[in-house]
């Protein structure tokens, strides 16, 4: 039993060609043609019969069963009646076949809907006891992504997998329509190894056109009718539907779940999947579509239309060449901003022409370009309105977008803020108050001045926030303040701050600027500057699914600052792996301005794992990058200068570190300066202890707080005193701190005499090795790596591995799952220190 597409037709003929050369094969196909003809399906079986005969149940049921003794007579294998689209069986059909389950004469496979369901004979079977139901569902996300693994030869990102599972469904038959179209279209596109998309998966692809017209050709006239005013007018009143196609047409379409209801007053109907939608909108003819446009305007008597009601509208309005009135335009394009549908605000906003509203379309065009990382033209758009807008609510939010664009487009904010000055002068006579307090706030963010950013919000909350523009100014001031707090050592001040521009963002929600996302970004950052690392995870994945719609644009943004989180936390191949698919994805769009931060991150994980080749490319992509924003230079510049030590090893990276320390900017930075320390530290520099110890005695926060912990015990060199801190900095979560702590126990303890406590302590170090599933490091403070030790199934797979089988070769040999071989294999991998099944055979133990 299963929806359409999800694959029992194909479930059940698999079934069928596993079985044929056992069985005796017999085929039935339910039709919605002979519903209603009396054992029209069994014809092929009865030909035999006369006319009286042939509505005989008696008749028919003694013709199949000779039909059976002759079959058996060839080859003496039992009977296997396979049965698709069992739901339009007629009853008497129905009956025949549950009879010969009930005598023993065949066994049966039917696949069919759950609603209406199978006709009552064979669904009696189950009550019975005498037939097994089995409910087949849409694919889930991780079946989604197990498909994708199989089918693509690279590494998909979670990005691609959320985007082609929200698009299919989960539908199989969707599915493997999509992907085809998305690839032939280059849309699903292979970039250095990673899978991306690099637009909206194709709702008008031929392998999708082909589907759609194969279900259209199923379905009765009225049904099709239906359809196409779902698809045209979604969401669209039941009632309206029911009046135009009946409303048995509707419950028909509810049944086969190809129409989905809202449990709204009044209801409404929408199809199950957008993209089958916009597919079958494509099959309609602009005369057809005029003509189906009346009869849903004839019933809606007066409806006013709101949300994705009116989008809707507009778009099949324009589409059919009919006038829309301008504010109507303004609203539709508005509403699909807010719904990241880019083109169509592009292209509703496009169509305005009054004067008056003319500023404000350009600028939603704006947002909508530079939702697409066109950011050239978004600025050229916005230079011609942005001044325009000055006294419109939406002034602040046009200005600030405007300003974000020039920088994405590679524009330093200095020229870009007297620019503005210029033309506010030339323009408006003299620049306004809220405009020089919006592009202070924007030069002492850049600058990381807190003490200048408290003072301005301050300013802002003296003056009041019921005025036109003080929301805007109150959550870009806190967050701006949020991000400085952090680079001054201060996080926990910096997420109050945080927290009060996110109770700011609620009169925002319809903002032409991305505050939401610009906050998150930064409560994000001080929550990983505090080590809080559940709590920056869980802000991440609260956006990812209440706003599910902004992914396309802003999830290359929210997985660097995951793999930043990974990072800081040490687990370095988790972090890569999070990294590299979210650098190319920053690649193509970049709205928070990350891309010079993620390369340089993405470079230091790389290099520090030992991955030159990819190193090297993202070292290429950060001196390349065109915009970053300011107040992550600092850090970007640190873990680039880190990496290119891991890489050489010849000292010149570490003692620009040193170099960049000791400038004006990173010491008025004592945040970002204890992270630098911290770098150095890992690089097996010893000279930068005493510093860690300073640098973080006066700095909030969890992760500060642990750092001076490791450095005191490190310098007091006491064994015991060490491997309690170890176990202290474990339990409170810092893994990677806690090996660091144990490493250097062992030494202090092997030195001391103590062999035993300091095999003890390696052992401590390995188990949090694991954990964290970094391989074994060597280095100038780091015990060496004990003996490595594979479990059994470790050492079957690896030998199978080694003599060149596949995933799914060694799966079926070994009799388990694909995913238990690959997890066992990158298991083995990090015990070895290893990164491909090439280097195995050389690095096994003897």
């Amino acid at each position: 039993m299963a929806g359409p597409g999800i694959g029992k037709s194909s479930l059940a003929e698999a079934i069928s060609e596993r079985l044929a050369g056992e069985l005796n094969v017999l085929r039935i196909h339910g039709s919605s043609a002979l519903a209603a003809v009396p054992f029209g399906v069994l014809t092929p079986y009865t030909g035999d019969l006369t006319a009286e005969e042939s509505v005989s149940p008696v008749a028919v049921l003694r013709s199949m069963w000779s039909y059976f003794e002759k079959l058996r007579a060839g080859n003496g294998a039992p009977v296997l009646m396979v049965v698709d689209d069992a739901h339009y069986l007629d009853e008497a059909s129905a009956g025949v076949v549950a009879d010969l389950i009930s005598a023993g004469w065949a066994t049966v496979v039917a696949a069919a809907r759950p609603r209406p369901g199978l006709p009552q004979p064979l669904d009696q079977l189950w009550y019975d006891g005498l037939a097994e139901r089995v409910d087949l569902r849409p694919l889930n996300r991780e079946q989604i992504e197990e498909v994708l693994d199989h089918v693509l030869d690279g590494t998909v990102p979670a990005a691609t997998v959320d985007s082609v599972w929200a698009a299919s469904g989960g539908n199989p038959r969707l599915l493997d329509a999509l992907l085809h179209d998305a690839a032939e279209a280059g849309i699903l596109s292979k970039r250095n190894g990673i899978w991306i998309l690099l637009g909206t998966l194709p709702a008008d692809g031929p392998r999708l056109g082909t589907v759609v017209a194969k279900d259209h050709l199923r379905r009765q006239p009225e049904e099709q009718e239906a359809l196409k005013l779902i698809a045209l007018a979604a969401p669209v009143g039941r009632k309206v539907i029911e009046d135009i196609c009946g409303a048995p047409v509707v419950r028909s379409l509810l049944d086969q779940q190809v129409a989905v209801e809202t449990s709204g007053v009044p209801a409404e109907l929408s199809l199950w999947n957008g993209l089958f939608a916009g597919a079958i909108r494509n099959t309609i003819s602009v005369s057809r579509s005029l003509q189906l446009q009346e009869k849903i305007r004839a019933h809606r008597n007066g409806t006013v239309l709101r949300g994705e009601g009116l989008l809707r509208s507009v778009e099949w309005a324009l589409e059919c060449g009919l006038k829309v009135a301008d504010a109507d335009m303004l609203e539709a394009a508005r509403e699909a901003l807010l719904r990241f549908r880019n083109d169509s605000a592009k292209s509703v906003a496009a169509r305005v022409q009054a004067p008056a509203g003319l500023p404000l379309a350009q600028a939603i065009q704006a947002r909508a370009l530079y939702n697409d990382a066109a950011y050239s033209d978004a600025a050229a758009l916005l230079d011609g309105c942005w001044d325009k807008l000055a006294d419109h609510p939406q002034g602040p939010a046009v200005l600030l977008l405007r300003v974000s664009a020039h920088q994405a487009a590679g524009h330093p904010l200095d020229g870009v803020a007297e620019d503005l000055r210029e033309r506010s002068a030339q323009v408006l006579d003299a620049v306004p108050a809220w405009q020089n307090q919006l592009l202070r706030l924007l030069q002492a963010g850049s600058e990381a001045d807190w003490q200048a950013l408290a003072d301005e919000v301050a300013a802002i909350r003296e003056s009041g926030l019921s005025e036109t523009k003080g929301e805007p100014m109150a959550a870009l001031g806190e967050a701006l303040l949020a991000h400085a707090l952090v680079a001054a050592g201060r996080p926990a001040d910096g997420l109050d701050a945080g927290l009060r521009a996110s109770s700011e963002l609620a009169p925002l929600e319809d903002s032409l600027y991305f505050f939401r996302e610009f906050v998150l970004g930064r409560l994000v950052a001080c929550y990983i500057a505090m080590g809080e690392w559940e709590s920056a995870e869980r802000e991440i994945n609260s956006y990812a699914s209440a706003h599910a719609a902004g992914a396309a644009t802003f999830n290359g943004s929210l997985q660097v600052l995951r793999g930043y989180s990974l990072l800081r936390q040490g687990r370095m191949e988790r972090a890569y792996q999070v990294l590299l698919p979210a650098v190319e994805a920053l690649r193509l769009n970049d709205p928070l301005q990350l891309f010079r931060f993620g390369s340089a991150l993405g470079f230091y994980v790389a290099a520090r794992l030992g991955d030159t080749v990819q190193a090297k490319r993202l070292e290429q992509d950060y001196a390349d990058a065109v915009a970053g924003g300011p107040a992550h230079d600092l850090l970007a510049r640190g873990y680039s200068l880190a990496a290119g030590e891991y890489l050489a090893r010849d000292g010149k990276g570490l003692a620009a570190l040193h170099t960049l320390m000791t400038t004006t900017e990173a010491s008025g930075r004592a945040g970002h300066l204890l992270e630098l320390l911290a770098i150095c530290w890992d690089l097996g520099d010893p000279s930068v202890i005493p510093m860690v110890q300073d640098a973080a005695r006066g700095l909030q926060g969890r992760w500060a707080a642990a750092m001076l912990t490791l450095a005191t015990g490190w310098e007091a060199a006491d064994g015991d005193a060490l491997m309690a801190t170890a176990a202290g900095l474990e339990e409170s979560g810092f893994v990677n701190l806690a090996r660091e702590a144990y490493a250097r126990a062992s030494s202090v303890l092997e030195q001391s005499g103590e062999r035993r406590r300091s095999r003890q302590a390696v052992a401590q170090r390995e188990k949090c090795d694991h954990e964290l599933g970094e391989r074994f490091r060597e280095g100038r403070f780091i015990a060496a790596a004990p003996a490595v030790h594979l479990t059994r199934r470790e050492q079957d797979i690896v030998e199978l591995a080694v003599q060149g089988l596949t995933d799914r070769e060694i799966a079926q040999r070994l009799m388990v799952s694909v995913r238990t071989v690959e997890g066992h294999l990158y298991r083995t991998y990090v015990k070895l220190g290893v990164r491909s099944r090439d280097e195995l055979e050389s690095a096994l133990p003897r």
